[in-house]
């Protein structure tokens, strides 16, 4: 398969940026060498250019962080010097109490200091409910992160329907979230799905620009409607059978149910999807896959993709003829 995406710049930084963790509580640390180009700056000035939110300044002051510089305990006023050695220690984050732990199996395609890149497999909940409690993605990660020992409430970024399956990306921290979710607004997170459509769709490439809006009669069903938020699906013909099209999309914004409303829209909705107009004969869930996924570091400033196959039951609809 050919992928219309690419991989986003890359960018150079000029100071030096060293990570460590707290071996006790697996406290999130960052620590700078200052070079030149940054002598005399406060503290906060420095930081807030690093993309640390004033939230979590404060956070560090009043819960449990600090701020040192050469090993001395430093308020945000301090201007910094060539050659100084900066630290900022996160204070370790509240659980949510009413967050079930449990041993559920996570297929973990990359994990840092910062972040993590799951493949989520569909009938699963990315977050709890009041009506399914358990079994979720966010279950599962709580479970995880005290096995690791990772003070850390769960920060998932990009989140997926139940029956949805493919990739979701999680922050392992709150200021990871925070620079990922200031980049998800940028439209710097960008995620690829397949689909299997009913119908053929005429156009081997198009884009669906519809604003989308909760339907007035429920409280889970999205329509397009004027009054919507906007809403961009840009969408690639793969191959099409008699009776369905395997199609590409790259999702502009990221509104809930988007893709299933949009093929809908035009007449085209997603097998499976009875919710939407799909037909349940071919398979019993929406037929959408997220598949790739592709960003730049927040902290590092690597450049970052990954991609994932398609689950079996999306594979048998691939080799129908």
């Amino acid at each position: 398969m050919q992928d219309f995406a690419h991989f986003l710049s890359g960018k150079e930084s000029t100071i030096h940026l060293f990570r460590t963790v707290d071996k006790n509580m697996k406290q999130h640390e960052l620590n700078w060498e200052i070079t030149r180009e940054h002598k005399n700056k406060e503290i906060k000035v420095f930081l807030q250019e690093q993309g640390i939110s004033r939230r979590a300044l404060s956070a560090i002051k009043f819960t449990g962080g600090h701020i040192r510089v050469n090993g001395v305990e430093q308020n945000v006023r301090y201007r910094l010097q060539e050659c100084d050695f900066l630290e900022l220690l996160f204070p370790p984050e509240q659980e949510n109490e009413r967050l079930v732990k449990e041993p559920i199996p996570l297929w973990i395609m990359y994990e840092d200091e910062d972040l993590l890149v799951v493949n989520k497999p569909a009938g699963m909940n990315t977050i709890p409910s009041r009506q399914q409690p358990t079994g979720s993605l966010a279950n599962a990660l709580a479970y995880y992160y005290k096995q690791i020992k990772l003070a850390s409430a769960v920060h998932i970024v990009t989140r997926l329907d139940r029956d949805t399956s493919g990739l979701v990306l999680i922050a392992k921290h709150r200021h990871a979230h925070h620079l990922l979710s200031q980049m998800q607004k940028q439209g710097e997170v960008q995620r690829f799905y397949e689909a299997f459509a009913d119908g053929v769709l005429q156009q081997p490439v198009g884009i669906i620009n519809e604003p989308i809006g909760r339907k007035s009669d429920s409280i889970i069903e999205r329509e397009v409607r004027r009054d919507g938020q906007p809403a961009v699906t840009r969408y690639k013909v793969i191959q099409s059978t008699s009776t369905f099209t395997h199609v590409q999309l790259k999702l502009e914004t990221g509104r809930t149910h988007q893709i299933r409303v949009h093929l809908s829209y035009i007449g085209h909705p997603l097998l499976g999807d009875d919710l939407y107009g799909g037909k349940r004969n071919l398979i019993e869930r929406q037929a959408l896959h997220c598949r790739q996924i592709q960003f730049t570091h927040p902290i590092s400033q690597e450049c970052l993709s990954f991609q994932v196959d398609l689950p079996e039951d999306l594979q048998i609809l691939l080799n129908r003829k």
